[in-house]
């Protein structure tokens, strides 16, 4: 997936964060946010856009400062040592996994549309190999697959503002007056902003992924420039599309298991525009975890030639250097997605992406952490920092209000707690080794 050093224009970053960005944390996990807090989603939307910019300027300035191919895990590694890298590292992989476990979920619900009695657990174990060979046979070309899907899905979202807005201002397909809108999503008040804040950040997860592509920058000062332009752009498509969506869908036409944008085109009656935009949805999906599959097993064996995992997951097989026991690991790990989804398919998609949501977050407050020590800005620079911490607490702390919420919370947690401990005991026996040498 990675370029030529120093090739790559700032605008193909950008191009490729939107690829990263725009997925189903948006065209499924929308729906969450915008059930939970109506209109008040609009005005989330904006506040996770500006914390996700301070969170990405922050690792932008690290990467122009000390360019690192081990990005977020490496700055994380200088500036508290070489744990906190074993524990970022590891909690990375963990949110990946969850993002993909959550990315097979929304591909069988879009499915399910199409197939509507296939059960969720064998399109996910369907799309899970189907994946695993495009990775196997295809990994040549996958950065620029990425470029031409990130412009689908532009086009996908355009498309689909240009429908509603034509629908809304000639009052047709079951629009209803501003007021009346108003007056069915304004209810949800601050308590409804706050539970759905933690789902509006999920929306623009892949920030970091741009942090491991901002190396290979002609100039790694544009940097910055690329993530504020990509963050722009992919802020006023949600907010767009989302407004539209609120004057034609009711709340109980807003469920987990259905894409706000599918939702409002069958209110609006068009059954073809709703085929289109679900194929769409489906190849946008699954493009995304071919490229976090790939990533996420080629950082397996980065944390294997670190010495931060064991050493055969690193071993290639054949001419072409296949890193099949990382992608082994990996399968298992979409396994237990796999049998999540046939224990409880209708929770499923709602609880991993709470748990892939929090886990992001806290690899993101990781990368705060690691600026304030390492480049230690000015007041500016703090301000924006603490403001991102807030936002970000308070994002994580929103699950807990709410029953559906809470077994999510709680599996981040567990998975903070296992990498702390096991990260704690790689420290004491680094510390207790260098002792017995001094």
């Amino acid at each position: 997936m990675r370029t030529s050093q120093g090739k790559l224009p700032w605008w193909q970053l950008t191009l490729f964060g939107v690829g990263c960005t725009i997925g189903t944390g948006f065209f499924l996990g929308s729906s969450i946010v915008i059930h939970k807090s109506g209109f008040w989603t609009l005005f989330i939307f904006i506040l996770a856009a500006l914390a996700t910019l301070f969170v990405y300027e922050a690792l932008a300035q690290m990467t122009v400062q000390h360019p690192q191919k081990g990005s977020f895990r490496t700055y994380a590694q200088q500036a508290y040592g070489r744990s906190a890298g074993f524990g970022v590292g590891w909690m990375y992989w963990c949110s990946e996994m969850l993002i993909m476990g959550s990315t097979l979920t929304a591909l069988g619900i879009f499915t399910q549309l199409w197939l509507p009695a296939t059960p969720l657990w064998l399109l996910a174990s369907g799309y899970t190999l189907l994946a695993l060979f495009v990775v196997i046979w295809g990994t040549n070309g996958i950065n620029k697959v990425e470029n031409l899907l990130a412009i689908v899905k532009i086009a996908a979202v355009l498309m689909f503002i240009l429908v509603a807005g034509v629908a809304f201002i000639k009052g047709t397909g079951g629009v209803r007056p501003i007021h009346q809108s108003a007056a069915m999503w304004f209810d949800s008040g601050w308590l409804g902003a706050w539970k759905g804040l933690l789902y509006a950040f999920y929306a623009f997860g892949g920030i970091e992924v741009m942090g491991f592509m901002a190396v290979d920058l002609r100039d790694s000062k544009q940097a910055p420039k690329a993530g504020r332009i990509m963050l722009l752009a992919v802020t006023v498509l949600y907010v767009f599309s989302i407004g539209l969506t609120l004057l034609f869908v009711t709340r109980e036409g807003v469920t987990a298991d259905k894409s706000l944008l599918i939702a409002a085109l069958e209110v609006m009656g068009l059954p073809y525009l709703v085929i289109v935009l679900n194929g769409v949805l489906i190849l946008a999906g699954f493009s995304i975890l071919v490229a976090s599959l790939y990533a996420v097993s080629t950082m397996l064996i980065a944390l294997a030639e670190d010495g931060d995992a064991p050493a055969w997951i690193a071993v290639t097989s054949g001419t072409r250097k296949l890193p099949l026991y990382a992608l082994g690991l990996n399968t298992l790990g979409l396994g237990v997605s796999i049998l999540l989804a046939l224990l409880m398919p209708k929770q499923i998609f709602e609880h991993i992406t709470t748990a892939a949501g929090l886990v992001v977050l806290y690899t993101w407050l990781f990368i705060l952490a690691s600026y304030l020590k390492l480049n230690k800005p000015g007041a500016g620079g703090w301000v924006k920092s603490c403001a991102a911490i807030l936002l970000i607490t308070a994002a994580a702390a929103g699950p807990l209000l709410e029953e559906t919420g809470r077994p999510g919370f709680w599996s981040s947690l567990l998975i903070v707690l296992v990498i702390g401990m096991i990260t704690g005991w790689k420290w004491y026996k680094a510390n207790k080794g260098t002792k017995e040498l001094a």
